[in-house]
């Protein structure tokens, strides 16, 4: 870092010795940014002046937000400027826990199709539960090595491979990363990225745009395998319009470019980013999907076809005896990745088929596109939020029996179901907080 800095480096260890700053990302569909300073790369985030108990915040858990660092924020630069509004299929390649995958689901049209991949099992299950936290349907999660994805050539328009790396950009927050370290390290996850890397370019499109990004520093990770990258294929470095007083800096060799955070230029942590266009023609073929959804029938959706908004445009079909629904337009793009990957959940969940009527899952509670005038709702204040979060059954009363969302400010919790002589707190068991105040 010295070589790198030169007469820098003192500004950057200050910055390493600083507390590192906290930053939020609102849910656009959900939650409007109020208090904090703006992060100036992404309009839907803030800064805040210090870290709250987010575990104690029920908008939290609402989905209404979500902790990330704003460095990596960065992403919405390339995505505004590079893809726009139109619509796509997206694949996040390693996406746990779930922050760029929630940020994609944002940015991106809601004609789009985003498919959020964990590679690493341990890791699936925190983004599965992100990702229905946010409430959009148009997403697919799956669990795969990358390689499993040149099964199906050419299907994506955008790429986003936040590569696993050796962490040097996370020492100031995280000192487990500095534990971990060593140029060993370095070189292992350099070859590792180089193996990710070509894997997905057999599933992106000609035309289509590649983002490549890791929390380092170092040229092995960053500019090396980008070299790596440019000698092995057809592509074409794309540039991102940086705003001088962001302090992000963009950085060179030969034909490959690439933008860089450091600490002390940028308040955030270390972060690198480059965007890259895959050349070429296409060779990809058109194949029939061989896999048959299962889908309820009229009798069983009967009403619950009402609880979501503009039912008419959404797919429903049954995983076991779950129903779950998809934008209407991207059945053969589910039908393709169900052929070719391993699904772990594929749209949004409505509720599960008991005794020929549905039950409304936790899921469409959390749901962006659930209709809020056709079901009962239970508001709640914080201290009763927190209570139902943690499990308790003391409640407000409630008029009618049933199933009612349970609401705090507006976001939905999860369910109640109100019997004549109790109320069930549905809050799903293994997600309840344990924290006291």
């Amino acid at each position: 870092m010295q070589v790198l800095l030169g007469e820098n480096f003192a500004s950057f260890v200050r910055a390493l010795e600083e507390p590192p700053p906290v930053s939020v990302r609102y849910n656009p569909l959900k939650l409007s940014p109020t208090a904090g300073t703006p992060v100036p790369w992404c309009p839907q985030a803030r800064y805040l002046d210090e870290r709250p108990s987010f575990t104690l915040d029920p908008l939290f858990h609402a989905g209404g937000y979500y902790v990330q660092e704003a460095s990596s924020m960065l992403l919405e630069q390339a995505v505004s400027q590079l893809i726009g509004h139109r619509p796509i299929i997206a694949l996040d390649l390693c996406a746990a826990p779930g922050g760029k995958s929630t940020h994609l689901l944002s940015l991106l049209s809601r004609d789009s199709l985003l498919i959020a991949n964990e590679a690493i099992r341990g890791r699936v299950g925190m983004l599965s539960e992100n990702i229905e936290k946010w409430g959009y349907e148009n997403v697919i999660v799956t669990h795969n090595d990358p390689g499993d994805f040149a099964r199906i050539p050419e299907f994506a328009d955008l790429v986003l491979v936040d590569a696993p790396c050796s962490g040097e950009g996370l020492f100031r927050k995280d000192p487990d990363a500095v534990k971990e370290w060593s140029p060993h390290h370095v070189e292992l996850c350099s070859l590792r990225q180089r193996r990710i890397v070509s894997d997905a370019w057999a599933f992106l499109k000609p035309g289509g745009t590649l983002i490549y990004s890791t929390c380092n520093y170092n040229h092995q990770e960053n500019l090396g395998n980008l070299s790596w990258l440019a000698s092995n294929y057809e592509l074409e470095f794309e540039s991102i319009l940086m705003n001088p007083s962001w302090g992000v800096q963009e950085i060179r060799e030969g034909n490959c470019m690439g933008y860089q955070c450091f600490p002390h230029r940028v308040r955030g942590e270390g972060y690198f980013l480059s965007a890259i266009r895959k050349l070429g023609t296409s060779k990809a073929r058109g194949n029939r999907a061989r896999h048959k959804l299962r889908h309820p029938s009229e009798k069983e959706l009967g009403a619950a076809r009402e609880w979501i908004t503009q039912p008419e445009d959404m797919l429903f079909f049954l995983h076991g005896q779950q129903v779950r629904f998809l934008p209407s337009q991207h059945e053969n793009d589910l039908l393709n990745i169900l052929d070719n990957l391993h699904v772990i959940q594929a749209g949004s969940a409505l509720g599960e088929i008991m005794k020929n009527k549905i039950v409304p899952d936790h899921g469409l509670a959390l749901s962006v596109s659930r209709n809020k005038n056709a079901l009962p709702m239970l508001s709640l204040d914080r201290m009763q939020a927190l209570a139902y979060l943690r499990k308790e059954s003391t409640m407000p009363a409630a008029e009618n029996t049933g199933f009612h969302v349970v609401e705090f400010e507006g976001l939905g919790l999860g369910w109640m179901n109100v019997l004549p002589n109790r109320m069930n707190n549905l809050y799903p068991a293994a997600r309840r907080i344990r924290m006291s105040e």
